[in-house]
């Protein structure tokens, strides 16, 4: 489980294919921390660390993983949000946040707003995720609220402290992202749907 507070922005030093799987080295400031089998979230996706090496550690992602991320987009030197699983007993300063993205969507508008940023997403409604007004929604792993909600796209406000210390300032229009909703969201509408 994770709160969707970004710890640090890893930087991808090295990808590498082996038959379906990608295994993607990160370089960062807690690699030191690490342990081997830890689970860390990389841009809001959970995976498990399988080598660390100095600032680096190396992750694998499977080919399920790779088709319904971002993270198969990858190339060296960008920028991944990072998160480690939350301690028990910890804050929960973001909200519920599984590591497990459910669809990803596309960046739609990045409107300054004289010291913030509104930054609007498109999604494909038809997979029945939804998004409600002041509702939470984790983008590439960040804990967010959701402002102007539609039945395939919202928008969130960020604030320049979380532009600052995530991959948000590296997003323009087009940019691909990871979603993960809210979890009591996505058992509520499949209740619904099975009382149909």
């Amino acid at each position: 489980m994770f709160t969707g507070i970004i710890e640090d922005i890893g930087v991808v030093s090295n990808l590498k294919s082996e038959l379906d799987n990608l295994h993607i080295t990160i370089k960062s400031r807690i690699s030191s921390e690490l342990k081997i089998d830890q689970s860390v979230a990389h841009n809001g996706v959970c995976l498990t660390v399988v080598n660390i090496n100095e600032d680096e550690y190396t992750v694998t992602a499977i080919k399920e993983t790779l088709d319904k991320t971002n993270l198969g987009t990858l190339n060296v030197n960008d920028q991944v949000n990072l998160e480690r699983a939350m301690k028990l007993g910890d804050r929960l300063d973001g909200h519920i946040v599984q590591g497990h993205v459910d669809q990803t969507g596309v960046c739609t508008e990045v409107k300054e707003a004289n010291g913030s940023w509104i930054f609007t997403f498109k999604y494909d409604a038809s997979l029945n995720n939804l998004t409600i007004e002041k509702g939470s929604i984790t983008v590439n792993g960040t804990s967010l609220t959701v402002v102007n909600s539609k039945k395939d796209a919202f928008s969130v406000a960020i604030i320049p402290y979380t532009y600052a210390h995530t991959n948000f300032n590296t997003f323009k229009v087009g940019s691909i992202i990871n979603l993960e909703f809210d979890v009591l969201g996505k058992y509520v509408t499949k209740l619904t749907q099975l009382n149909k």
